[in-house]
C-alpha cells in the first residue's frame, strides 16, 4: 500500500463518548449551561479529537506551503508570481502578516517549498519538499502529472507524522502561491458541478474584466481536462496546486495521528476538501477557522459540514484567520481544564 492508503485506512471517527464526557464535564462547571456558546463546541470537538479528557494545547504550528502556479500565465492574478518567491523570504524574515499573529498567539510558522519557481538554496529555516518549479498552465493541459499529485501529498502526510512524534498539539494551514484563489475556484466548481461564476471571485484584487477573464479560464481548463469529480487526486492532478496538494497531505495526516487541525481560508480549504473527499471522517478533527470573502468558500464549508469559528473579511491567507481561531479553540480548552465545578467553587447549582 502507498502512503496515502495507509494513512487514510488508520482514520477513524470521534469517540462519541468523549464528546458528551467532554459536554457533561462543561455542564458541571461554574456557569449556567451552554451559556459559552461556541466555545464549549470547541472543547468538547477538541477533547474528542485529541482523544483525551486532558488534551494539550500548548505546542501549537502553522504550516505555510508555497507554489507558484503555471495558469498565471494567463492574466489571472493582479500580481506577478515573483512575488511568491518574494513572500516565501519575508516569512522567513518574520516580516509577513502570518508572523505577527503568529507571535501574537504563541505559535510556530513553518514555510514549505512545495513548487516554487524559485532555487532557494540553503536558506535557514525553510522546509525543502519542491515537486516542481510550479505547476503547468492547467489552461492548456492538467497541472501536474499524477505521481506529482502524489508525492505532494505525501509530503504533507509526512510532516503530520512529524508532528505526532514532535508532540504538536494543535496544526494550523497557510499557504502563499499567486494564481492559487484559481485553482481553489477550479477544484470546487469539478467537485461541487457548480459553474465556474457562482465560485470564482477577485483573488488578490482584480477588476471586473480581469473577474470576467478568470471566470473564463477556470471554465477552459474544467472543459479541457475533465477532472472526475468522484476521484479526488484526479481533481488535484488535473486543476489543483502544489500547495493545495500539501495542505490535503497535512490534514489527512493529523486526521489519523489524532491532531486537531486549524484550516484557514478558501486555499486551505480546498485542500482540506479534497482530504475530506478522500476519507468522510477527516472532517471529524478539521475546524474551518473563518470564511473567506471568495465566494466559493461558502460551497466548500458546507460540503465539508464545517461552520467557520471566524468572520472577519479576511482574504490573506497564509495562515492568518487559522492562527487566531487558534486562540478561541486554546481558550475553550481551557475551560474545560482549568474553570471550577459546582462542588470545587463552593456554589450552589440550578435549582431546575
Amino acid at each position: 500500500m502507498s502512503l496515502i492508503q495507509d494513512t487514510l485506512a488508520g482514520i477513524r471517527p470521534v469517540d462519541p463518548a468523549l464528546l458528551k464526557q467532554a459536554q457533561a464535564r462543561l455542564d458541571n462547571k461554574t456557569k449556567p449551561i451552554g451559556s459559552l456558546g461556541r466555545l464549549e463546541e470547541f472543547a468538547r470537538r477538541f477533547a474528542a479529537m485529541a482523544g483525551t479528557l486532558e488534551p494539550e494545547t500548548g505546542k501549537k504550528v502553522i504550516f505555510t506551503f508555497a507554489a507558484d502556479h503555471g495558469v498565471v500565465e494567463e492574466g489571472v492574478s493582479a500580481f506577478p508570481k515573483e512575488v511568491t518567491a518574494q513572500m516565501v523570504f519575508n516569512f522567513l524574515r518574520g516580516g509577513a502578516g502570518i508572523n505577527v499573529l503568529a507571535r501574537h498567539a504563541g505559535a510556530d510558522v513553518r514555510v514549505v517549498d512545495m513548487g516554487v519557481d524559485y532555487d532557494f538554496g540553503a536558506v535557514p529555516g525553510l522546509i525543502h519538499r519542491k515537486v516542481a518549479r510550479s505547476t503547468a498552465n492547467f489552461a492548456r493541459g492538467p497541472a501536474m502529472t499524477r505521481d506529482q499529485a502524489v508525492t505532494a501529498v505525501e509530503a504533507g502526510i509526512e510532516l503530520a507524522n512529524g508532528c505526532r512524534e514532535e508532540g504538536v498539539a494543535m496544526v494550523g494551514t497557510g499557504e502563499m502561491g499567486i494564481g492559487n484563489t484559481t485553482a481553489a475556484s477550479a477544484i470546487i466548481a469539478a467537485i461541487s458541478g457548480l459553474p465556474a461564476s457562482k465560485v470564482t471571485h477577485r483573488g488578490t484584487g482584480i477588476s471586473d474584466e480581469a473577474l470576467a477573464d478568470k471566470i473564463r479560464v477556470i471554465q477552459q481548463a474544467l472543459e479541457l481536462n475533465r477532472p472526475d469529480p468522484h476521484d479526488p487526486l484526479d481533481v488535484l492532478t488535473k486543476v489543483g496546486g502544489l500547495e493545495i496538494a500539501g495542505i490535503a497531505g497535512l490534514v489527512i495526516g493529523c486526521a489519523a495521528n489524532r491532531i486537531p487541525v486549524v484550516v484557514d481560508g478558501f486555499i486551505s480549504t480546498a485542500g482540506a476538501l479534497i482530504a475530506s473527499e478522500l476519507h468522510h471522517h477527516v472532517r471529524d478533527y478539521i475546524f474551518a477557522a473563518h470564511e473567506s470573502v471568495e465566494i466559493g468558500h461558502r460551497f466548500m464549508l458546507q460540503r465539508l459540514g464545517a461552520v467557520p469559528i471566524l468572520d472577519l473579511k479576511l482574504r490573506l491567507g497564509e495562515g492568518t484567520g487559522a492562527v487566531l481561531a487558534m486562540g478561541l479553540i486554546e481558550a475553550g480548552v481551557k475551560i474545560l481544564k482549568e474553570m471550577a465545578t459546582f462542588s470545587e467553587a463552593g456554589v450552589a447549582e440550578s435549582l431546575g
